[in-house]
Order: C-alpha cells, then sequence, then structure tokens
C-alpha cells in the first residue's frame, strides 16, 4: 500500500506554473518557436506521420506512463522515434537502389540485411526514444538502463546494458544529436503563457490539462483525423490515390514491411 502511494506520488506532475514570464521573453519565444516551425516545414521529409500509427502511439504513451514520464517527454518520444525511422527507411532505399545491380545477380545480402537490422530492433529503438525523451524533458524522472532492460526482459528479450547503451548511441548518431526539437505542448503552452499575459481569466492549468487531453487524442488519432480532413478538403467521402500523397504511399509501405508483428504489442500491453 505505502508503495502505490509513493508511485502515485512520484508520478504526480505539478505542471508548469503560468503568469510568471516577462513580455520581453514571451515575445523572443513566440519569434523563436515561429522561425523554427517555418523551417521544419520547409524540411518535411518524406514519409512524415507514416511512423505515428496508432499501436505505435499507444505504446510509447503507456511506456512513458508505466515510467512516470511528464507529457513532454512521451510527445517528443514519438517525434524522435518518428524521425530516427524515417532515416533508417531512406538509408535502406538509397543503398538499395545503390546496389540494385548487384542484387539482381544474386548479391542482395547487403539490401536485406539492414531491412533484418531494423526490424530485429524495432522494439528496442522505441525504447532508446522513450530513454532519450526522459533524459531531454526537464522532469525529476529519467529512465536509467536498470529499468529500461527491466522492461526489455519481461518481453522475452535477452538485450545487455552495452546494447542498450549502443541503441541510445544509435538513434542519436542517426539524428546527428539534433534531438531536442520542440513538440506541439511547447506551442501550446506558451500560447497559454500568452493567454495569461493577456488577461484571460480562465484557470489556465484547467486549460492546461484540457490541451494535453487533446494532444493526447490528436496523436492516437492522427490518421483518422487526417483521413476526414481530406475528405472535407475534397468534398468527397472516397479519395481516389491520386489525391493521396504518394510519398505517404510508399512509406506506409516501407513501415508495415519493417513493423513488428501485432503479437509484440500485444503481450508488451500486457506488461504495463
Amino acid at each position: 500500500m505505502g508503495s502505490q502511494a509513493q508511485a502515485a506520488s512520484r508520478c504526480r506532475d505539478p505542471g508548469p506554473a503560468f503568469g510568471r514570464v516577462s513580455p520581453e521573453v514571451i515575445e523572443d519565444a513566440l519569434i523563436c518557436l515561429a522561425t523554427e516551425n517555418e523551417r521544419h516545414l520547409s524540411e518535411l521529409p518524406e514519409g512524415v506521420g507514416c511512423f505515428k500509427e496508432e499501436r505505435i502511439v499507444e505504446f510509447i504513451f503507456l511506456l512513458a506512463e508505466k515510467w512516470c514520464l511528464d507529457p513532454m517527454a512521451r510527445y517528443q518520444a514519438v517525434e524522435l522515434f518518428e524521425r530516427f525511422m524515417i532515416k533508417q527507411v531512406e538509408q535502406i532505399s538509397k543503398s538499395s537502389r545503390k546496389s540494385v545491380k548487384h542484387c539482381e545477380q544474386g548479391g542482395g545480402s547487403s539490401c536485406s540485411s539492414l531491412e533484418d537490422q531494423l526490424y530485429n530492433t524495432f522494439v528496442l529503438r522505441l525504447v532508446s526514444c522513450v530513454q532519450l525523451a526522459s533524459k531531454l524533458s526537464l522532469h525529476y524522472t529519467r529512465v536509467n538502463s536498470d529499468v529500461a532492460l527491466k522492461f526489455l526482459q519481461s518481453l522475452k528479450y535477452s538485450y545487455t546494458k552495452q546494447e542498450l547503451l549502443e541503441s541510445e548511441l544509435a538513434v542519436l548518431k542517426t539524428l546527428h544529436f539534433q534531438v531536442n526539437v520542440s513538440t506541439p505542448l511547447a506551442y501550446v503552452e506558451l500560447l497559454l503563457e500568452v493567454l495569461r499575459y493577456n488577461g484571460c481569466l480562465l484557470p489556465t492549468k484547467p486549460l492546461h490539462q484540457m490541451c494535453i487531453q487533446l494532444l493526447d487524442f490528436s496523436y492516437l488519432a492522427r490518421d483518422a483525423i487526417y483521413d476526414t480532413l481530406l475528405k472535407v478538403a475534397i468534398e468527397n467521402s472516397t479519395p481516389s490515390k491520386l489525391q493521396v500523397p504518394a510519398r505517404s504511399r510508399c512509406f506506409r509501405t516501407a513501415k508495415l514491411a519493417l513493423m513488428t508483428p501485432r503479437d509484440t504489442f500485444t503481450s508488451a500491453e500486457q506488461s504495463f
């Protein structure tokens, strides 16, 4: 009973404090986030969003909840994992194009080895992204190797601490150590700060909690939301293949080919 209360206390997040920032800092932050967002939109990789499938996002959210991570960390983990996977798929595609003649002559092992490695380390990379996100978050809870290994062992994986560290390093290197990217929550919290500064009479903490719930929903129901927006935009309930972005179809195929079997997610969810 005492241990449960202690765990609940560790997981209780007081949330951000609004109304304590000067207008100059708010203005600088708005300009910074707007510039960053514009840059990201201009550099969107091919297949963005394809690795935010509901099962993946749910897995990360449940793991973050199990480890008492704050909302920013779970969103950061989702973004890290997708950026990493897109880079990996791009690398496989590039390698495949370079060695297509070699593959046709029966030397396709180099093409398939990258796919096999990515497939076999799918859950490990997921856990590594959650670990990294926990270290980026301004929160008192960080996921150490012992905690991560215990979870992986509950899924019948037999990784070592060295392999876990190498997995984190692989994610960092693939992303060129550019891991601290703003999540949607950063934009939401800044806008709430603006509302507070402009004299909004509504209490900000309940608004903040409501925004987190909406963000959770938008992450978990991303495909359904975007499909609905597409149908509304084209005024047609059955979009043709030409109306669905080609790059999304391409990367969705790659995602399905590399996705860990659903049984893995099912067994993982039973351990939460």
